[in-house]
């Protein structure tokens, strides 16, 4: 369906201010991707509303004129969920930024979707509390966002993802009506509509109001940072450390091509250079509980191979231990002018089998992968680094990362963690669910949005976005069935 934009920009004007309509092509050309920059296409149209009562206008008018519509945060996600592939309005809430309350007594605040995730904990650590959700992004990753994608990082091992640590919502609905899911405590008596919106990647409305649990800072925290010569010996650490019934609030590890790139970018050896692997373990709570679980880390990963064991109490010393990690992406984009980042899920007993997988796979097409992911709930994030003058180079790069992800999801595995299925990973989801959960999944979503105008497109395969890639996942489907699926068929 074609629209006239210059049209609908008008009518938009009439309720918006001009500073809220983006209609230049040059000043477009910003949204024409998300963080996952291998596919782009600029919107025809954007708007930046300021408040729950512009963001309802705006759906209220596409509902009545038929008019799509992508929602976008910071624009940090990394599966293509905020791109605009045909003719959509994209609604950008970076400009609602607003903390509306806070609530300390009962351990709450409620901040406006484009409050940026570490201003969260910024807001209240001066009085003892924490946000516990921390993207590797979360200096500039948006609370709306992480809310689309549910959002993991370093200390969902301990804590969860943003779907535990978010009470309430105020939602407007594609239709333009606004609405509550949950509220001020945990446990209401209703239908979990606040975990069905979590997670639903823009495609049930936005929310433009979110209560956030906050939790009280520990009393000690800890990290230890171990040096490997294989990845075995890393991940076989990481098994005994989570059989032995220790918590960690976070493990990482990273190989030795993140390793060295990190180091590049710092210029010096912040980390060893000649180890194969790193491991980064951070224990928290008591004084005598992180003690205790620091001894025994500690020492399981000298008895399975750490040559040796590097420890950070103070706030100074851990936060340069992190920096490395959390600088892991871009570390990467001072090596390669393109990288490719996939977000699969393997049990932790899989990692070492998957990551070997993963180097054949690296050599088979002869593209670099660089390997940084939490270890403690084996979620991976192997970077495929590429130049993009290379002829038939994203086509290559793309079936690498499928094949990746068909060890995960081989290994009793998923496609994704963290990162959301967006348009990356729509053509995979069959590889998951079967015919059934996808028509139930799609009932959900039409149950919300019954003419298909949220973030159309997204998630779900269809003959129109997948094609004849249906046909290879059958074929795939029907080997995996057999159990007959080995890396060196492919």
């Amino acid at each position: 369906m074609t629209f006239s934009w210059p049209a609908i920009a008008r009518d938009l004007g009439s309720f918006l201010p001009k500073k809220s309509i983006v209609s230049k092509r040059q000043e477009l050309l910003v949204y024409d991707c998300d963080g996952l920059t291998i596919d782009r296409n600029c919107p025809p149209l954007a708007v930046i509303p300021e408040s729950t009562s512009e963001v309802s206008q705006i759906l209220s008018y596409c509902d009545i004129h038929g008019i799509p519509f992508v929602a976008r945060g910071s624009g940090t996600g990394l599966s293509g969920g905020a791109l605009v592939e045909d003719e959509a309005l994209l609604v950008v809430t970076s400009r609602m930024r607003r903390i509306l309350s806070v609530d300390l007594p009962n351990q709450t605040i409620t901040v406006q979707p484009g409050v940026i995730n570490s201003w969260v904990t910024r807001a209240v650590s001066g009085e003892g509390f924490y946000y516990a959700p921390d993207p590797s992004s979360q200096v500039v990753c948006s609370i709306g966002g992480n809310i689309a994608e549910n959002s993991g990082g370093v200390h969902c091992l301990k804590y969860g993802v943003t779907s535990n640590h978010v009470l309430g919502l105020e939602v407007v609905l594609p239709n333009g009506k606004v609405t509550n899911f949950g509220g001020g405590i945990a446990e209401l008596p209703e239908l979990d509509l606040r975990g069905a919106f979590i997670g639903s990647e823009g495609t049930l409305g936005i929310a433009t109001s979110i209560t956030l649990r906050l939790l009280r800072a520990p009393e000690h925290v800890t990290v230890l940072l171990a040096d490997f010569l294989s990845m075995e010996s890393a991940g076989e650490a990481v098994r005994q450390i989570t059989s032995e019934g220790i918590l960690p609030s976070g493990m990482e590890i990273m190989d030795n091509f993140m390793i060295n790139a990190v180091n590049d970018l710092f210029g010096i050896d912040e980390y060893p250079s000649d180890a194969e692997a790193i491991l980064l373990i951070e224990l928290d709570g008591q004084l005598a509980e992180v003690e205790a679980g620091a001894e025994r880390a500690g020492g399981i990963c000298i008895d399975v191979g750490a040559r040796t064991i590097r420890r950070a109490d103070n706030e100074q010393d851990r936060a340069r231990l992190w920096k490395g990690r959390k600088s892991a992406f871009a570390a990467v984009g001072q090596i390669s002018t393109k990288y490719y980042v996939q977000d699969g899920v393997v049990p932790r007993s899989t990692l070492p089998k998957v990551l070997s997988a993963i180097s054949k796979l690296s050599k088979k097409y002869q593209l670099p992968v660089a390997n940084v992911f939490h270890a403690g709930d084996g979620n991976l994030h192997p970077l495929i680094l590429y130049e993009s003058n290379v002829q038939n180079v994203e086509e290559r790069v793309k079936e690498l990362g499928a094949e990746i992800l068909r060890e995960c999801i081989n290994a009793g595995g998923s496609i994704t963690g963290e990162h959301g299925v967006g348009a990356d990973k729509r053509c995979y989801l069959d590889w998951m669910f079967n015919q059934a959960d996808l028509e139930t999944m799609r009932l959900i979503r039409s149950s919300f949005d019954p003419k298909g105008l949220a973030n159309p497109g997204k998630i779900f395969p269809t003959p129109t976005t997948c094609g004849e890639s249906s046909r290879v996942k059958k074929n795939f489907q029907e080997l995996k069935r057999k159990n007959d699926i080995d890396l060196q068929i492919f």
